[in-house]
């Protein structure tokens, strides 16, 4: 292969890539405990968040403050799991299913298969048998799963009731079904997984040479569909191959130079697209992006890395739809030096059959620190409406005076972006007839007098 073609072949390596390292080293992380405590659990084992993420909670970026998460990595080489869930009660829960590859391939809850009580056998790519009378079988097309569980909570009152139905989800080995089972506490931790640095952090410290010797290992046990086949077969030109070590010592030095060259040209697109993905249906309306393809990407290898890059575990948009903004109406960045307005009109309020809310993060997709705790604001508050049925959200870093504090989403002094989170929205929003008002700058917002 000539220079330039190895350095296209690793570019497309790194972007193919990404989601399936970006979700090992989130697992890795996310099991990096000896039984489950806190948002860590052995793999197989649910991690119960008792509260909403913290601005110290950087293990999975744009992380929500809408529903008490139930998070689970599954190793299903070992056999398949039953998940467990209990009658809700009407409340709204979803069990979403992500493959190692990030494409959302099952996602039971509320919306899908109601409220009542169940048992699913998440089972792998090769297993074939018999399931027990009422265990509903879902299919994985990897051994590596992430099961992300999402109960609606109404706020720190409402946690206790969310906590009785999550000691209600149970993960048990198909080879236990049916008898006393009870996951172990003291398994062991790998000592050189790196429990504090984020994820996508240590996905961007990996040297060329590790990541696509990573990435041909974590191939074998998650097969790329058969669609992927052309991408798979251009890896190999490059001697990345599922389940065969990637051998540098055999590499001349011009050819380690594209390597190179290739890999840290696909590191620099795949972060430039996550800024603004590209892919799929995307919508641009007000200052608002977002798509209506996201969770299942097919073969948009960038649109898919550059989802997980941003906010990797994205939902199906039939469950959720994430519009997202970054500047204000008139084209300049959102900043915490400024004080904006978000205005909807009484028939434009986000159209959900469960819940909405706007999520305040940072440049960096996290949570940031503020005088009342509150990281996002939504349908579940005690908002204040205008007389006409309106709505005004105040955004800004400084406190507003106390009449709009109810509406107040604060925000860091410098740069941010906003997520919107519609759960089972409406037709209007996944035929994007529905649109999202424009954030205003306020000329001089009101402060608190000191």
């Amino acid at each position: 292969m000539r220079p330039d073609e190895i350095r296209d072949s690793a570019e497309e390596a790194y972007i193919y890539g990404f989601p399936l390292l970006l979700m090992d080293i989130t697992a890795q992380v996310a099991t990096a405990a000896p039984r489950a405590q806190g948002h860590k659990a052995p793999r197989n084992q649910f991690a119960h968040l008792e509260s909403y993420p913290d601005p110290s909670f950087t293990e999975v970026v744009s992380p929500n403050a809408d529903t008490l998460y139930s998070s689970a990595f599954l190793d299903l080489c070992r056999g398949p799991m039953v998940l467990s869930v209990p009658d809700t009660g009407g409340r709204y829960y979803l069990m979403q299913m992500l493959d190692a590859w990030g494409n959302v391939f099952a996602a039971p809850g509320t919306r899908t298969t109601g409220n009542a009580r169940h048992d699913f056998a998440i089972v792998g790519p090769s297993w074939s048998g018999t399931l027990p009378e009422g265990v509903e079988e879902i299919k994985s097309p990897s051994n590596m799963v992430w099961v992300i569980g999402r109960t609606y909570c109404a706020g720190p009152a409402d946690y206790e009731a969310v906590h009785k139905i999550q000691a209600q989800y149970k993960l048990t080995p198909l080879s236990a079904w049916g008898q006393a089972y009870a996951p172990p506490e003291n398994v062991d931790v790998d000592p050189n997984v790196d429990p504090k640095t984020s994820p996508v952090d240590q996905l961007d410290d990996l040297r060329v040479t590790d990541f696509f010797h990573r990435l041909a290992m974590l191939m074998k046990d998650n097969p790329p569909p058969p669609a992927d086949r052309t991408v798979v077969r251009q890896l190999a030109k490059i001697g990345i191959v599922p389940g065969e070590p990637f051998d540098p010592t055999v590499l001349t030095p011009t050819t380690a130079k594209a390597l190179k060259e290739g890999f840290t040209s696909g590191r620099a697109v795949v972060m430039k697209s996550s800024k603004s993905p590209s892919g799929g249906r995307m919508v641009h309306r007000n200052g608002w992006s977002y798509t209506l393809d996201a969770g299942s990407y097919g073969t948009d290898y960038l649109f898919r890395a550059a989802v997980a890059r941003m906010g990797l575990g994205a939902n199906l948009p039939e469950d959720a739809v994430y519009p997202t903004i970054v500047t204000e109406a008139n084209g300049q960045k959102l900043s915490g030096k400024n004080g904006y307005v978000l205005h909807f009109d009484k028939d434009q309020l986000p159209p959900a059959r469960a819940f909405w809310s706007l999520t305040m993060y940072n440049a960096r997709h996290f949570f940031v620190p503020n005088p009342i705790g509150r990281y996002a604001i939504g349908d579940r508050d005690k908002l204040q409406f205008n007389p006409d049925g309106s709505l005004d959200i105040q955004i800004q870093h400084e406190r507003p005076e106390a009449a709009k504090e109810a509406n107040w989403l604060p925000a860091p002094a410098d740069e941010f972006n906003i997520i919107m989170r519609i759960y089972w929205p409406k037709p209007e929003v996944l035929e994007g007839s529905w649109t999202a008002p424009p954030i205003r700058l306020l000329a001089e917002p009101k402060l608190m007098a000191a």
